[in-house]
């Protein structure tokens, strides 16, 4: 069986840190591409192709069998992303590529045999797109960093237009240090090269991974690990005349320093050693901050606020509990409210002729369930509490103007509300538990 291999992989390779793997290639089988298929989430965007799950499903047996041909020949080719665009909390629109249906099931099929492999050499404050790790245990880990530990200052540093930088040159040395296979070095070489369609218009890709690609996270968790997250461990902390931690996820990541000193030569050490590898620090959103128990005390003594800092849609500040004693806090960041809020209102906007008023409450509900799930962590109760005002505000403005239909009035509004009540928030997620 495929799980039981791989399972054997990863504990050679947690067994053995310089272990490299010879043979691979064979495990990209037709059981391998069948668990990937019934896994693959069926309501995903078509890519160039424009097949879906349900259609290649339909003939899956001969489907499957010609891919595997297909790779044990080396006939296989991936076909160019399909280039869209998303809005960023900035404004600004992030693309994405999707691949077609049955390059993701390569992907997904590389996906795993990687994931077993560098899982096994990922550091501990590495948390995005891993296995039993969320954003909501990378917060956790940083609240203990900064309030257990002696933590004064904070870099706050973001990596320029990361996932469209990554260097392939660097990326395929970096997977060389564990894999020896040259098949599966031959097949990553030509999935980073497939390119992007954009409309009638193809695009080479000479640097970067697709952001929407279904192996593009483990790729950059590869390529930042040994960047970034073995450097700091290795180097950086060594160095440091007093504590320094580090939490990162994706290329998202807070460093904290017990010294000034430390945080600054960090900060400047950090520039030149993204640059060596083709990346570069946003630096109007890159910042050093007084941050901790002793910057709390510093700003009640000379009559200033503290400063703040975000991080995974979370501002962060320092405040106190109710023995009076430090504690970092957190809110929804001002941006990520924002762009929460705009989305709903080009949402409803859109679909307020379209759906039943029923249709529209029961998306809303999931919509809010989502929002507290994420957002409902301690101390955001306020914030919470803002949104769902918001929502109902821009719900009751849109209702009133949809076309050829009687307006309700705030009162009818108001009493539609109590018999058909929207969630309430809820606090989810305790950064203590």
């Amino acid at each position: 069986m495929v799980i039981t291999k791989l399972l054997r992989i990863a504990r050679v390779a947690k067994e053995r840190a310089k272990e490299k793997f010879t043979s691979l290639y064979h495990l990209l089988n037709e059981e391998m591409f069948r668990e990937c298929h019934y896994e693959m989430d069926g309501k995903k965007a078509a890519g160039i192709d424009g097949v879906t799950k349900a259609e290649y499903d339909e003939n899956i047996d001969e489907n499957v069998s010609n891919l595997v041909k297909k790779l044990k020949n080396f006939s296989y080719r991936p076909q160019p992303a399909l280039r869209v665009y998303i809005p960023k909390d900035n404004g600004k629109m992030r693309p994405l590529g999707i691949s077609a249906y049955e390059d993701k099931l390569v992907q997904a099929g590389l996906c795993r045999i990687l994931t077993a492999i560098y899982e096994q050499d990922f550091l501990d404050f590495s948390y995005g797109f891993r296995p039993g790790r969320s954003c909501h245990d990378a917060l956790k880990h940083l609240n203990r960093i900064i309030e257990k530990g002696k933590i004064s200052y904070v870099v706050d540093a973001d990596i320029k237009g990361f996932f469209d930088n990554v260097d392939h040159e660097w990326l395929i040395r970096f997977i060389e240090h564990r894999i020896a296979d040259p098949n599966i070095i031959r097949l990553i070489k030509r999935m980073l090269k497939a390119g992007i369609m954009e409309g009638k218009t193809f695009h080479a890709t000479e640097d970067g991974t697709p952001q929407g690609s279904v192996v593009s996270p483990v790729l950059a968790n590869i390529y930042l690990h040994y960047v970034l997250d073995k450097w700091f461990e290795n180097f950086v902390k060594k160095t440091c005349r007093g504590q320094a931690e580090m939490v990162r996820y994706a290329d998202d990541f807070v460093c904290c320093f017990q010294y000034r000193s430390d945080a600054v030569k960090f900060y400047n050490t950090l520039k030149k050693r993204l640059n060596k590898f083709k990346l570069e620090i946003a630096e109007e959103k890159s910042k050093i901050i007084e941050f901790g128990r002793f910057a709390e005390e510093n700003s009640k003594r000379y009559g200033r606020r503290t400063e703040t800092f975000d991080f995974l849609g979370f501002t962060h500040y320092c405040g106190q509990n109710k023995k009076g004693k430090f504690r970092v806090k957190r809110k929804t960041s001002r941006k990520k409210y924002r762009k929460k809020l705009k989305e709903f209102n080009n949402w409803i906007k859109s679909v307020r002729n379209e759906l039943t008023i029923h249709e529209i409450f029961e998306k809303i509900r999931a919509k809010l369930i989502g929002h507290y799930r994420y957002f409902g962590i301690t101390d955001n109760g306020k914030m919470l509490c803002k949104y769902r005002y918001e929502i109902i505000r821009i719900l009751f403005k849109w209702l009133n103007r949809r076309s050829q239909r009687k307006s309700f009035s705030w009162e009818k509004f108001n009493k539609y509300l109590e018999k058909n009540p929207l969630p309430t928030p809820k606090i989810h997620v305790n950064i203590y538990g």
